[in-house]
């Protein structure tokens, strides 16, 4: 049974920084690109980061971009999202996602990944 949890979520001020986990089981990781995504009440998902099954190819959204820095650790099956310079509209449920592809790619499209975790809450108050 394969499990994605997120950990690392909570209440942060603006401008203050939050590194997200999420720990992967039952599936074999480094066969796997990792993703990001957030949603916030009455909001669409959005895609947030994505990284490569292999290699150290990533791909964020440009509300992110320069902020926050997506990384893995294939021998702990565990995927990271450091967020820094954090502002009130990152306020949302982030969630983890696992996909099958090729060893170069990004997804950053949610069809294209197969598990999720149950994601974790970050606040980010004014």
């Amino acid at each position: 049974q394969v499990q994605l949890v997120e950990s690392g979520g909570g209440l942060v001020q603006a401008g203050g920084s939050l590194r997200l986990s999420c720990a992967a089981s039952g599936l074999t990781f480094s066969s796997y690109a990792m993703g990001w995504f957030r949603q916030a009440p009455g909001k669409e998902q959005e895609f947030v980061a994505a990284h490569s099954r292999r290699g150290s190819s990533t791909y964020y959204a440009d509300s992110v971009k320069g902020r926050f820095t997506i990384s893995r650790d294939n021998a702990k099956n565990t995927v990271y999202l450091q967020m820094n310079s954090l502002k009130p509209e990152d306020t949302a449920g982030y969630y983890c996602a696992a996909a099958s592809a090729a060893w170069y790619s990004v997804p950053i499209g949610p069809k294209e990944y197969n598990y999720w975790g149950q994601g974790t809450q970050v606040t980010v108050s004014s």
